[in-house]
């Protein structure tokens, strides 16, 4: 019985060790090569920091440093367009994407497409809309603001890092909405990004910028700009404490968004499950949430099948959101 017993114990033993080095060969296998992240505007913006938080959290988890590419064109556009009927097998590259992408998807500006034609991974942490001026504007408080918009006969060139109809627009239409005018009057200038859009605000070539909070982090301390408030429920922790919501200001106005990354829709299942389960793994990391903080973000963890099927709730409910405050062009 004792030898029986003992040569289980070494056939049990080998079986084990063969079984995790099979595992390890077929992890390393899956492991990207030339890991990309695709920034789809110019540098500076939303995109650019949700792939900086991607590039930062997997400097640790891969043998070669992930690159980040900017794609400009359409505000992401192109580069769905692309990842959904050219490129849709690459096992290195992700996307970032935003709410923002998502409400160009509900109303048709990234053409005839749905969220099926690409796969969404993962989650980088969730954002809120901001309104900006430049440090020099005679705009000094959010109540400024409301008080010009207010007056039709008053100036006020609004920027967003997108067309009419994006993310940016919208919030800016709200808040022409609440000041009791119709959006469609409203003086918008669209940028290939938020961080274009930013440099013409420092550079005054328009009066606020509707754009999220993420984007502005990095500029606290350069006194370019003025936050007069953010589109939250409630104030916002960190550097933001102090500035004060639209909604304690007496203006109804929220926008709540997210950040994140998708994939070509015919990634073989282990290259799409590797980038999953190392999202996974981050949404559990106390690194992770350093990094993710430190670009302005706040936590919202959703990965793989359960993420692409929030993405596709969201894009229903942003259709119905536009349909409701009647804010087609």
């Amino acid at each position: 019985m004792c030898r029986l017993r003992t040569v289980a114990v070494i056939v049990y033993a080998t079986l084990t060790s063969l079984a995790s080095m099979a595992s390890a060969t077929a992890t390393a296998a899956t492991l990207p090569t030339k890991p990309v992240c695709v920034a789809p505007a110019k540098p500076g913006g939303g995109f650019d920091l949700t792939c900086r938080v991607a590039a930062a959290w997997f400097e640790s988890q891969l043998k070669h440093p992930m690159q980040v590419r900017f794609m400009p064109g359409g505000i992401g556009a192109a580069a769905f367009k692309m990842f959904a009927t050219d490129v849709t097998d690459d096992p290195n590259t992700l996307v970032a994407f935003s709410s923002g992408s998502l409400l160009n998807i509900a109303v048709g500006k990234f053409g005839a497409v749905s969220p099926d034609d690409v796969r969404f991974v993962a989650s980088a942490g969730a954002d809120y809309g901001v309104v900006a001026v430049s440090a020099q504007s005679s705009l000094r408080t959010f109540d400024d603001l409301m008080l010009r918009l207010r007056d039709p006969k008053m100036r006020v060139t609004i920027g967003g890092g997108g067309s009419i109809g994006s993310q940016d627009w919208v919030k800016a239409a709200l808040l022409f909405k609440a000041a009791g005018r119709n959006p469609k009057g409203m003086r918008y200038v669209a940028f290939d990004g938020g961080g274009e859009a930013l440099n013409n605000l420092a550079n005054d070539n328009v009066s606020v910028y509707t754009g999220d909070v993420s984007e502005l982090r990095s500029h606290m301390a350069s006194n370019k700009f003025r936050i007069l408030a953010v589109l939250a429920d409630q104030r916002l922790p960190g550097l933001f404490r102090d500035v004060p919501t639209a909604r304690e200001m007496g203006v109804d106005v929220t926008w709540a968004s997210f950040r994140g990354y998708y994939m070509g829709r015919h990634v073989t299942p282990a290259a799409y499950d590797f980038y999953v389960d190392a999202f996974r793994r981050a949404h559990e990391s106390p690194e992770f949430a350093k990094i993710r903080n430190d670009k302005g973000l706040f936590e919202f963890s959703l990965t793989g099948e359960s993420f692409h099927r929030h993405v596709k709730t969201q894009v229903m409910q942003l259709k119905q959101l536009v349909d409701d405050a009647d804010l087609r062009q």
